[in-house]
């Protein structure tokens, strides 16, 4: 490929790139904007629309020690190939987990 084939590729790829639309969102001609919500005071605007709800995009807490302990063992964090180990019966855990069983 030339140099001048390369720059104009370029060139378009860039023009193309740049022919979005920026400004507020208006709904399509001949189309009504969304109905006010029940029970809310106002129409929502574009703006409001297109946000995500908390509910789609829920907060993130990477910390999930909050103090500094000790993590207890996790008899489901075996390696691939591995069988967990039976219950103990004489562990207190044990007895009071399981609620169906009176003591």
């Amino acid at each position: 490929m030339k140099k001048t084939a390369k720059f104009c590729l370029v060139g378009l790829t860039v023009l193309l790139g740049a022919c979005g639309k920026v400004g507020p969102l208006v709904p399509a001609p001949g189309q009504a904007a969304p109905a006010k919500a029940y029970g809310s005071d106002k129409v929502a605007g574009s703006e409001e629309l297109t946000q995500a709800s908390e509910q789609a995009r829920p907060g993130r807490s990477d910390e999930l020690i909050r103090r500094s302990e000790r993590r207890t063992d996790d008899p489901f964090d075996l390696p691939p190939g591995t069988q967990p180990k039976p219950a103990d019966p004489t562990d207190d855990k044990a007895k009071t987990a399981d609620p169906a069983k009176p003591e």
